[in-house]
């Protein structure tokens, strides 16, 4: 019995250890409070699933199908618990998961998931999302024990930032365009793919491009207008595995040979399912760099 006069301190020790464990995480929806180490968690982000990956840290469920050739790779033994866009949430109560992550195209459901456990909207995009990219991971780190690692990670994005920089130093100005089939879009400062211009120091052939969410829709003409150095590619239906027509095909015609990039095959096509569906993604983002290095790097 005299034990019980400890009881309540002890509770207070208890109490006092548990919210020590706690982690507050900012996310696109605010700072939302973790208790301890996630154990079971559930991924509909290809950009968080890409650099928890590189972390060594494999979401217990994910979605049906990633598109990225590596992450698919990498999914193991996952249980599939919906698509990119709409949680399957027989499959995810299932799985029973600590903590959700949602992000990008599966943000509108964060609600949704946050019935089943805590929810994380780790959404990146945009002029800042190489510096988003960085935060995200630091923040996994952080929260899966997993700091060393992600510094680490950092360091290897900051080195490959560099050496994109230094082949575009110079080297004129880009537009970037996405092709859809047959259909054009053009994207500027500002607009989703935004930071591109802006961590690079890499000029663009146009300034008052629409920032819309699918860009600007363009004609070959506006293609000719611009004039670009530099093209840079995005092939959509590469990136969703469609079988529309091909961004080289598309491209291939008077107007766009016109263009100062066209004739001194000075075009970089972009890894179309890293920049398009894991945009943020620390291992993809530093695929997309090494493909604009490449790239630069080959002009005479």
């Amino acid at each position: 019995m005299k034990f019980s006069r400890f009881l309540p301190a002890f509770a207070a020790l208890a109490l006092s250890a548990l919210s020590a464990s706690a982690m507050d995480v900012s996310t696109a929806r605010g700072t939302v409070s973790v208790e301890g180490v996630p154990k079971t968690i559930a991924v509909y982000d290809a950009a968080a699933i890409d650099t928890l990956n590189r972390l060594g840290i494999h979401p217990a469920g994910v979605p049906d199908k990633l598109y990225v050739p590596e992450l698919e790779a990498a999914k193991g033994n996952a249980t599939a618990v919906g698509t990119l866009f709409e949680p399957d949430l027989e499959a995810l109560s299932a799985l029973a998961p600590d903590l959700v992550i949602v992000g990008s195209r599966s943000a509108a459901k964060a609600e949704v998931t946050a019935r089943v456990a805590p929810t994380l909207d780790m959404t990146i995009d945009g002029d800042n999302l190489f510096a988003d990219a960085k935060a995200r991971l630091a923040i996994y780190g952080d929260l899966f024990g997993k700091a060393e690692e992600a510094k680490a990670a950092a360091e290897e994005l900051d080195a490959k930032l560099a050496a994109a920089k230094a082949a575009v130093a110079g080297k004129g100005k880009a537009l970037i365009v996405m092709t859809n089939g047959p259909k054009v879009s053009a994207y500027g400062p500002g607009s989703r793919f935004g930071w591109v211009h802006g961590v690079l120091g890499l000029p663009p052939a146009m300034e008052d491009i629409q920032s819309a969410t699918h860009g600007e829709a363009v004609s070959f003409e506006f293609i000719r207008e611009a004039n670009p150095d530099w093209l840079l590619v995005l092939d959509r239906a590469v990136a969703v595995a469609s079988s529309e027509q091909a961004a080289k095909v598309t491209l291939d015609n008077e107007l766009v040979a016109g263009t100062t990039a066209w004739k001194k095959g000075q075009i970089v096509y972009l890894p179309a399912a890293e920049f398009y569906i894991a945009d943020g993604g620390v291992q993809s983002l530093g695929r997309v760099l090494a493909a604009i290095t490449d790239g630069f790097s080959a002009a005479k």
